[in-house]
């Protein structure tokens, strides 16, 4: 019985040290997740409006232009960029972004082009025998428009080269410390919006473009890619650290619902120990008492 108190209570520290880890990683993960939120957040309304101002040049009536970054053509040979966290320990945000890329590969009627972003996409299409033609990966928590343009330019310079046709990226959205979407987004060539116009605007008044229209959009279509595939990053690391959060949250809880149990076994286990050594006490004294009253 000894031994087996000695064994919870083992048990119960072990627990213990457990449950300081996930509380430490729950609170950093909330902190993390607070500045990235906020980015994300303040960016959405220039990336919303950076998306008007393109699909009402490039798309709008009134000019037919045709930058190749927008040129639709016959899809020989499709790219997907899957964004993925270079750590585990975030619940099943990691498993949920790449069941959705798995099940868009092997329904994919093409050839395709595989580039990851992060470990865990990396070593999760390593082990499913997928072939990897570009790979990013510790990335880091704090995103840099470094690493965005790195990415972008490679899968620009793959459409521009006719080496895909076209370009998805996998990752992701962000919607509350709690919840996020995995989606798969179309990235070259720029997707025509709905409507006659293709445009969907309450300020219809026309722009008055300088130098000329082709030389803006030179300059805007390249970096409105490689904003796009900024957000996503913003997007998929303020979903893992939410996603991580909640998990060592739900860690934490377990920890201490397991230390309850153990700690109530404990108890129970030295309430047994302890009657157990008073019923030898009084057995003990009753076997020293008998023999005496017997003989006097």
């Amino acid at each position: 019985m000894v031994g087996s108190q000695r064994d919870i209570k083992r048990r119960i520290r072990s627990v213990q040290s457990i449950q300081q880890i996930t509380r430490a990683m729950q609170l950093v993960s909330a902190a993390k997740l607070r500045r990235v939120q906020k980015s994300v957040l303040d960016g959405r309304p220039y990336v919303n409006k950076l998306d008007q101002v393109i699909h009402r040049l490039a798309y709008s009536n009134r000019s037919n232009l045709r930058h190749p970054l927008l040129k639709a053509r016959k899809v020989q040979r499709a790219a997907y960029c899957v964004i993925t966290a270079d750590r585990g320990l975030a619940g099943g945000y990691n498993i949920s972004i790449l069941r959705l890329a798995q099940d868009a590969l092997n329904k994919e009627e093409h050839p395709y082009s595989l580039t990851v972003v992060g470990h865990k996409g990396r070593d999760f299409f390593r082990k499913n025998d997928f072939t990897i033609d570009a790979e990013h990966t510790s990335l880091g928590d704090d995103v840099s428009w470094e690493e965005a343009k790195e990415i972008a330019k490679h899968l620009m310079n793959d459409f521009l080269a006719h080496r895909v046709d076209v370009v998805h990226l996998v990752y992701t959205q962000f919607q509350s410390a709690i919840a996020h979407k995995p989606v798969i987004e179309q990235l070259i060539p720029l997707p025509t919006w709905p409507g006659k116009t293709g445009v969907e605007d309450v300020d219809q008044q026309p722009y008055i473009v300088e130098p000329s229209l082709p030389q803006v959009l030179d300059v805007l279509i390249p970096r409105y890619i490689k904003t796009k595939v900024h957000r996503a990053l913003l997007e998929a690391k303020a979903s893992e650290h939410g996603a991580r959060m909640v998990a060592m949250r739900n860690a934490t809880e377990n920890a201490k619902e397991m230390i309850d149990d153990l700690t109530l076994s404990y108890n129970r286990a030295r309430q047994a120990s302890i009657t157990t050594e008073i019923s030898e006490i009084v057995g003990g004294a009753q076997a020293l008492a008998g023999p005496v009253g017997r003989g006097g």
